[in-house]
């Protein structure tokens, strides 16, 4: 069984200080490679792709305990953290102007690991395709800023982006792990953190809305003439259920409508892969299948809550840089013996768990 609660993820001004990130780039370095040594890349990846063990995984590397920094921070000491060479995984990414130079960095790294290019181009096209879902086809008022796309050698992957809804100023973290994904757009994600369930948010990639994603496919393939008949109808501002939820969009982009007919997509992820398909596009698209062919999209909030502790701040407490760097030392130690053939302290340290209590773990 999981254990769930509730994580509030505020926007918390400044930047963590140097002397917390170079520990949290050891302490980190130390638990990912005491994890793949033990248990492999692929269940380091399932871990990362876990929004609970994320979330205690950042505060034991000591940071905030609800600030939207366990992402964006962890993230970036993960990414200096990780051995490429050593351990063949690869992170790519990361906040604002960064996360643009994501294709790239797969890219660069891809060659470095030696993958193909037609594994090169289906990595870059998953990194894209996540957050085109994340930030169109879920509407919850969170707009994403930060990306990160972790891979291995072996092709597999997991997506940490966040959102920032401007009004609240709070977090909502998303979660994607490859192997849990069988399609983009049908429930493609292994978690979601934030800070509340909101009653109503357009999502289409939930399974209730397949009629719909069918529906919108279906519209776009008909000359685009009909489709502006069918917006003049419905263009007075009427929503979904006939309650001012969401609104359809005051205008739509007519050249990019003839561009999606002429490609004529056969799938809901074809359509929604095509360059210039955005929010409006998508919510368009689901009020015309909704009031004109009575194809319901899903008005599910598809966020899972997460439940941690910590302390950057000193909530609950400050972070206590002797036992931290000790900490660091009694890793790093037991890895570079675990090396060398000695695992007797590494099973030390798994027998240290027994003796934690059950609530702390």
């Amino acid at each position: 069984m999981k254990r769930t609660g509730v994580a509030d993820l505020p926007l918390h001004p400044g930047k963590a200080p140097r002397w917390l990130f170079e520990r949290m780039v050891k302490l980190g370095r130390a638990i990912s490679e005491i994890l793949i040594l033990e248990y492999g890349r692929d269940e380091f990846l399932r871990r990362l792709s876990d929004p609970f063990w994320f979330q205690a995984f950042s505060c034991v590397l000591g940071f905030d305990w609800h600030s939207s920094g366990t992402t964006t921070v962890t993230c970036g000491a993960l990414k200096e953290a990780i051995n490429l060479s050593e351990y063949g995984i690869s992170v790519a990414g990361g906040k604002g102007s960064v996360s643009r130079k994501t294709p790239d960095e797969i890219k660069k790294f891809g060659e470095i690991l030696s993958l193909s290019d037609s594994r090169i181009d289906s990595l870059i096209y998953s990194s894209r395709m996540a957050a085109k879902v994340d930030n169109s086809a879920i509407q919850d008022g969170y707009n994403l800023y930060h990306h990160v796309f972790i891979f291995s050698e072996d092709g597999k992957w997991v997506v940490i982006q966040q959102g920032m809804n401007e009004k609240n100023r709070y977090a909502r973290r998303y979660h994607w792990l490859s192997e849990d994904v069988k399609s983009f757009v049908n429930e493609p994600h292994s978690g979601i953190a934030g800070y509340e369930r909101k009653e109503r948010v357009l999502n289409m990639v939930a399974r209730e809305s397949e009629e719909c994603r069918k529906a919108c496919v279906d519209i776009v393939k008909e000359n685009p003439k009909k489709l502006v008949n069918w917006f003049r109808r419905i263009s007075y501002q009427k929503t979904l259920d006939g309650e001012e939820m969401l609104s359809m969009p005051m205008s739509i982009n007519w050249s990019l409508m003839k561009k999606i007919y002429d490609f004529q997509p056969t799938n809901y992820e074809e359509l929604l892969s095509i360059r210039g398909v955005g929010p409006k596009t998508v919510r368009s698209l689901a009020l015309i299948a909704d009031l004109i062919y009575g194809s319901k999209p899903s008005w599910r909030d598809p966020i899972k809550f997460t439940f941690t502790v910590g302390g950057k701040d000193g909530v609950p407490y400050p972070v206590d840089r002797k036992v931290m760097d000790e900490t660091i030392d009694i890793l790093a130690n037991s890895i570079k013996e675990a090396k060398i053939g000695d695992k007797e302290k590494m099973k030390a340290l798994k027998r240290l768990r027994v003796l934690i209590p059950e609530g702390i773990r």
